[in-house]
């Protein structure tokens, strides 16, 4: 669902009321680290690295990638698709699916996406599910107006 922009008015002073915070609680923040298909995971990963070191929890965090899988994807699918869900379903450390299965992973506080390539129907598919999936935050690696084109202009 995509918000309206009476939900962004000026503010006018002396109305500050509970409607606002309510309204920021409910819409994820949106991060944009531009970047080249080749170079969305390695931004990815740095986004992750700076998440951990400022002390979120590594169960917080889902990355998504929406061409080649990240590496500990295929890492751990070499020992079978249960075990890998297993993991997910844990739920105590980053977490790094494809597009293509990402619909199966549950909401997070912070959700990274790494436009890494792949057919276009996969950021088309991935970028919306993401911002739906993500609790307070989205961090989003990649070509800026691709993802603009398919979030919505001015992230």
């Amino acid at each position: 669902m995509q918000r309206t922009p009476r939900d962004v008015p000026p503010a006018k002073p002396g109305q500050s009321g509970p409607a606002a915070p309510a309204a920021a609680a409910a819409t994820p923040q949106i991060q944009l680290i531009p970047a080249s298909a080749e170079g969305a995971l390695d931004a990815a990963e740095e986004a992750v690295d700076l998440l951990l070191d400022s002390g979120r929890a590594p169960g917080d965090v889902l990355v998504i990638t929406t061409g080649s899988q990240h590496p500990w994807a295929e890492h751990e699918l070499s020992f079978g698709e249960a075990s890998y869900w297993a993991q997910h379903d844990a739920g105590d450390d980053v977490f790094y699916a494809d597009a293509a299965v990402a619909a199966r992973a549950a909401s997070r506080p912070v959700v990274v996406v790494a436009v890494n390539g792949g057919p276009a129907s996969a950021a088309a598919s991935a970028l919306p599910l993401a911002h739906t999936r993500a609790g307070a935050l989205l961090i989003v690696c990649g070509d800026p107006q691709q993802i603009n084109s398919v979030l919505g202009a001015g992230v």
